[in-house]
């Protein structure tokens, strides 16, 4: 993203915060009359609007309407790599779906479940579903609700076990590069997704550690009764792929492509790949299904692989709470996240160049320059921050 800050001493605070104010109240209404599927187009409209806003307070304080479509087009080529990003996590989750690596992730993470480390195993199997899923919200509302079950028949208090549950599926999806919202946050601030996620670690790798010691003292003093029973689960992963350790080969190859440094985009597309050549071997019948094939021929194959990467595709099982963890959208289902940083981007060209966010940036560090200011202006931060993440998690 351009470094480059427009100043316009013409504008006023009062007007720079108008495009602000005005796109705050159209996207409180917004989401009041869509819920959830606000994000689905209609927001993005609204970011839009917000924008024209923008550029009649720009028209006003004699900024040029080349001047504000020359910053659009800047914030929108910074942010290109990002976008290619984001469509090769899209085809690399389709890839490991069909090819059983995520299946695989979540069968050997639930087979670590036991009485004796009830919580902290279940902070541990949410991490696991939910950085392989890179959504916190379907592994909390599928393999966390069977697993809150499996705590109540322990004899387990409900809210630790949810605390647990909500703790590991948060972890995974902040540490996911299968994550929108892990993509969306290095696409706004202009770098790139593995350089992101290593920094979160800094912070996210410790506050975990912590959060199992405390699960694990928990556990030490909490009496259990009965068996951690997720015989139903396992059965029903089994019966739709074949689970082998072989296919963790996958993820590890990739990880081993970020540790030596290698390109974002060059070691999605290798996983991408890897995950194409094992679905055709270990999972011919799921392949055959994507395909709507009844034999697997080369042709069958590509036709399998290549809907696993670009449109929705999902594998059923018996077991009703894994079919929606058991589906990806592929490309295609990153376009929506898509859509939303072209219009954001739309949105922050134009208030950039009517020197709107320089006159908010001056506002702020100017309030910064007491303590309680510095508080003040560092909560506000955070809390547009907040929402901002809160409404993305809405579509997970």
């Amino acid at each position: 993203m351009s470094t480059k800050i427009v100043k316009n001493k013409e504008l006023s605070i009062y007007e720079a915060l108008v495009p602000v104010i005005t796109l705050v109240c159209m996207l409180a209404y917004n989401v009041y009359v869509y819920g959830d599927d606000a994000l689905s187009g209609s927001n993005q409209f609204i970011l839009l609007l917000g924008g024209a806003i923008a550029a009649v307070v720009g028209f006003f304080n004699k900024v040029d309407y080349k001047q504000m479509i020359d910053e659009v087009a800047n914030n929108l080529k910074s942010t290109s790599g990002a976008i290619l990003i984001l469509l090769m996590v899209g085809a690399l989750a389709g890839t490991w779906l069909i090819s059983g690596v995520i299946p695989t992730m979540i069968f050997y993470g639930l087979k670590i479940l036991n009485p004796t480390i009830f919580l902290p195993a279940t902070v541990v199997i949410c991490a696991i579903i939910s950085i392989a899923t890179g959504s916190s919200w379907t592994t909390s509302a599928t393999v966390g609700i069977a697993l809150v079950g499996i705590g109540g028949a322990l004899n387990i208090p409900l809210g630790m076990v949810a605390g647990a549950v909500l703790s590991g599926a948060y972890f995974g999806d902040k540490m996911s590069p299968l994550s929108d919202t892990t993509n969306l946050a290095p696409a706004m601030a202009g770098t790139d997704l593995f350089t992101h996620i290593r920094y979160m670690a800094y912070t996210t790798v410790p506050t975990i550690i912590i959060t199992l010691i405390v699960f694990i003292i928990l556990s030490v003093t909490i009496d259990t009764s009965g068996e951690a029973n997720s015989l139903s689960i396992l059965n029903a992963i089994e019966d739709a792929f074949y689970i082998s350790p072989w296919l963790l080969l996958v993820p590890l190859a990739v990880i081993v492509l970020i540790i030596k440094k290698t390109k974002p985009l060059i070691a999605l597309l290798f996983g991408t790949l890897l995950g194409g050549v094992f679905a055709i071997i270990f999972q011919p019948e799921v392949v055959m299904n994507v395909a709507q094939a009844n034999s697997l021929t080369f042709k069958s194959a590509y036709m399998g692989v290549m809907n696993a990467i670009t449109v929705e595709t999902s594998v059923e099982t018996t077991n009703e709470a894994l079919n929606d963890l058991f589906s990806s959208g592929g490309m295609n289902g990153m376009l929506g996240t898509i859509w939303l940083i072209i219009c954001a981007m739309v949105y922050g060209g134009v208030m950039d160049a009517i020197g709107a966010l320089a006159r908010i940036s001056d506002a702020l560090l100017k309030l910064a320059d007491s303590v309680f200011g510095l508080f003040a202006s560092s909560q506000l931060k955070e809390l547009m921050l907040l929402c901002t993440q809160s409404q993305s998690n809405s579509t997970h």
